[in-house]
C-alpha cells in the first residue's frame, strides 16, 4: 500500500513518520519524502488511527489524487533545490513531466488552481530559502551561489532575491536577518 503525506521536507520528518508508522505495526518497504510504501492493506479505521496520529505531528494523510499530485510536485521541487548537490541547471517543466509522467500543462494547471501560485513561483521561493540557507553558511561567495542555483549570473540572482525578500542578499548577509521559512510554510 502507497500512502501519500504531506508536510514531509526533510529527513527528520522521514524519522517522525517511521515512528508513527512503527507504533501501529506497519511495516515499512519504501519511504521518500511525501509518499511511503507499506507491507500491510489499512483498513478504514486504521487509516483513520494513522491520520489522526500524523496530525498530531504537524503531517497530513492525502487521499485525494489531487492532492497526492500537488504534493508530489512540491516534494520534487524541495528534493531538487534543498538536497541535490548538482547545480540546479535544469528546464523544471522537462523535469516535472519525466519525474510525474505526466503532461507539464496539466500539471501546472492543477498546481496553479489549488495553490494559488504558479509551480515556476513556488521553485523560486525554494530557491530563495536555499539561497538565505547558503548566504548564512558563509562558504560560497554569490557567484558560486549563483551557479549552484542555476542562475545566469550573480546579478540576475541579486535582482530576483531582491524582489523576493525586500532587501539584497549583501544586506540580508550583512544584516544577518534571519527570516528563513520552515520549508512546509513556503
Amino acid at each position: 500500500m502507497i500512502l501519500n503525506i504531506k508536510n514531509m521536507v526533510c529527513n527528520r520528518c522521514i524519522t517522525a513518520v517511521c515512528k508513527i508508522l512503527d507504533s501501529i505495526n506497519c511495516t515499512i518497504i519504501k519511504i521518500s519524502l511525501g509518499e511511503v510504501k507499506i507491507k500491510e492493506q489499512l483498513t478504514q479505521d486504521e487509516l483513520q488511527i494513522l491520520s489522526e496520529k500524523l496530525k498530531d505531528e504537524g503531517f497530513e494523510l492525502l487521499l485525494d489524487k489531487n492532492d497526492k499530485i500537488i504534493e508530489k510536485i512540491k516534494n520534487l521541487i524541495v528534493d531538487l533545490v534543498h538536497y541535490t548537490s548538482q547545480p540546479l541547471n535544469i528546464k523544471l517543466s522537462v523535469f516535472l513531466a519525466d519525474k510525474m509522467n505526466k503532461d507539464y500543462k496539466y500539471l501546472s494547471s492543477l498546481f496553479s488552481q489549488n495553490q494559488n501560485k504558479t509551480i515556476e513561483r513556488f521553485f523560486i521561493e525554494q530557491k530563495i530559502e536555499r539561497i538565505k540557507e547558503l548566504l548564512q553558511n558563509n562558504k560560497l561567495n554569490l557567484s558560486e551561489i549563483a551557479y549552484k542555483m542555476g542562475y545566469s549570473s550573480s546579478a540576475y540572482l541579486s535582482n530576483q532575491f531582491k524582489k523576493i525578500t525586500g532587501v539584497s542578499p549583501s544586506q540580508y548577509k550583512k544584516e544577518n536577518i534571519n527570516d528563513r521559512k520552515p520549508l512546509d510554510m513556503v
